[in-house]
């Protein structure tokens, strides 16, 4: 893998945010049309569709929002006991979790000053990312 920087960060798995995205949309957009065109004796089992089509877009995005809640809640201790390891003490509680969370990326000469920054400044997560000139890689994020 290329050396990892603000620009090239993000990551999207393309079966995943892009086929299966589209796939789901397919599915939802075609099962109302048919939903509006059906006869009357299928307007069971084209209603049930749609609600297939609705759950399966619900699913998608707890399948994806419930493991990013696990890496935050990880991410927020790891840095904690940087910062604690740098400093003897525990994280501001004024930091936000983005915030924090963009932490993780500042070498460790940087990490203190921009911690102080974020909150003096306010700065959000793209803001703190931004500031950084030495990057720490993050490669087991998905």
């Amino acid at each position: 893998m290329k050396e990892q920087n603000f620009k090239n960060h993000g990551k999207l798995v393309k079966g995943f945010h892009g086929l299966l995205f589209l796939a789901m949309l397919a599915l939802l957009f075609g099962a109302i049309s048919n939903l509006i065109h059906t006869s009357r004796d299928n307007l069971y089992v084209a209603s049930l569709v749609v609600l297939i089509a609705v759950i399966f877009l619900i699913m998608a995005w707890y399948v994806r929002s419930f493991p990013l809640k696990a890496q935050d809640r990880a991410i927020k201790a790891e840095e904690n006991l940087r910062y604690y390891v740098l400093t003897g003490k525990l994280f501001p509680r004024e930091l936000t979790v983005s915030q924090i969370i963009a932490l993780r990326f500042a070498s460790d000469a940087e990490f203190l000053p921009l911690v102080e920054k974020a909150l003096n400044e306010n700065l959000t997560n793209k803001e703190i990312k931004k500031r950084i000139k030495n990057w720490r890689a993050d490669n087991y994020r998905v």
